[in-house]
C-alpha cells in the first residue's frame, strides 16, 4: 500500500500539469513565451526529483 500511495504521490503533481496542458485554452502566456515549454518540462522534472529525494529519506521508496 505504501508503494502505490508513493507512486501515486509522484505522478498526481505530474498529471495535473499535463491536464492543464492538454486543454485548447488560448491565452496561456506560456504558449506564446519562447522558454513556456521548456519551462514547464523543467518544472516536472523539478517536481519528480524533489518527490524522489523526499520519498527516499523518508524510506517509503
Amino acid at each position: 500500500m505504501t508503494v502505490l500511495t508513493v507512486i501515486t504521490s509522484i505522478f498526481l503533481p505530474l498529471t495535473l500539469i499535463a491536464g492543464w496542458y492538454g486543454m485548447n485554452f488560448a491565452n496561456m502566456p506560456e504558449l506564446t513565451w519562447r522558454w513556456g515549454y521548456p519551462a514547464v518540462i523543467l518544472v516536472s522534472a523539478l517536481i519528480l526529483i524533489v518527490s524522489l529525494i523526499f520519498f527516499h529519506k523518508k524510506k517509503w521508496l
